[in-house]
């Protein structure tokens, strides 16, 4: 999905264990989308950069979600739907259909495009998230990839079933492949007891409710908030009712200075400008197969110099 991002602020360290409250923002005509990440006082938690969660709407007599061909550069798209069907085109010749349950990794690289939309015969109603990975150096410069994974590790652990989408987690792994220590994973709390989730201690993680409500180590926690918690967990506890769904995100705390710009995630203002030139003059990107809308026009590029910040939100240089 194209971002519309505001500028972070600064913080000067990992704050406590903190809940932030998301934004609406509209993603192109007909779907608005709640922005958990990035916020002032939270960039980023490991290398998750970009966090939208959608839903749950009623497309039935609606178009429901029309994203047309856009590009990305520097980072990986995930998406994760627990209600409806999201058709993802590509300009590496995919077409796949996303359903419940199943997992959606597109790497960008250098360069990708591509458009996500609403299939003409859908189901009512549409509900998940899609997330931003920032790509490490080692990375972000190689060749664009997208994999869809219909199988991913399930287990039911006392009251807790658990739905593994990125990393490790109980000694399970996940079949996506990632580039910076990640994990993302669907908790669903229906017990009469609390459940006590694993966590590495040197992640930082990030706990969003889908739906329902949940009380996470003595937060209540409900749909349209991040509950941000820093390195230095071993557990977490975790209590909600049978219709109670919530998403753990988490990963190493990621180091390196970022540019985000519309859909790209660079080093430089130089970088950024030179995507945003390649986009509005057709290189570098490719073409969206079985796609006839036109692109999405790369917005003006601000008057100022972006500059690179840490994952505080501190400018740097």
């Amino acid at each position: 999905m194209p971002a519309q991002t505001r500028p972070p602020g600064a913080v000067p360290a990992d704050p406590e264990s903190v809940l932030l409250p998301g934004h609406d923002v509209p993603l192109g005509r007909y779907t608005t989308v709640r922005r958990l990440l990035p916020q002032r006082t939270r960039r980023m938690v490991g290398a998750w950069c970009f966090v939208d969660h959608f839903g749950p709407d009623d497309v039935g007599e609606r178009l429901g979600m029309q994203v047309p061909p856009h590009p990305h550069s520097g980072l990986q798209t995930v998406t994760w739907l627990v209600e409806g069907e999201i058709l993802h085109r590509d300009s590496l010749g995919n077409v796949q259909l996303i359903r419940p349950g199943q997992l959606n990794v597109m790497t960008s690289g250098h360069g990708i495009a591509h458009s996500e939309k609403s299939p003409p015969q859908r189901p009512r109603t549409m509900h998940g998230v899609q997330l931003w990975v920032a790509l490490p150096d080692a990375a972000r410069s190689g060749p664009a990839d997208f994999s869809h994974h219909a199988d991913l590790p399930r287990w039911r652990d006392g009251g807790l079933d658990v739905t593994l989408l990125v990393g490790e987690l109980a000694g399970a792994r996940s079949p996506a492949v990632v580039h910076t220590p990640l994990l993302g994973a669907q908790l669903e709390p229906g017990g009469s007891a609390p459940a006590r989730v694993p966590l590495r201690h040197d992640f930082e993680h990030g706990l969003l409710a889908m739906s329902g409500a949940a009380e996470v180590d003595g937060v209540r926690l409900t749909p349209g908030a991040l509950l941000y918690l820093p390195p230095g967990r071993r557990t977490l506890t975790v209590e909600g009712g049978p219709d109670c769904r919530l998403l753990l995100l988490g990963g190493a705390p990621f180091e390196e200075p970022l540019v985000m710009w519309w859909n790209f995630v660079g080093r430089t203002h130089e970088e950024i400008v030179a995507a945003s030139d390649d986009w509005t003059a057709g290189r570098r990107f490719g073409v969206v197969v079985d796609d006839s809308d036109p692109p999405l026009p790369a917005p003006a590029m601000p008057t100022v110099r972006l500059k690179a910040r840490d994952r505080h939100g501190q400018l740097l240089g």
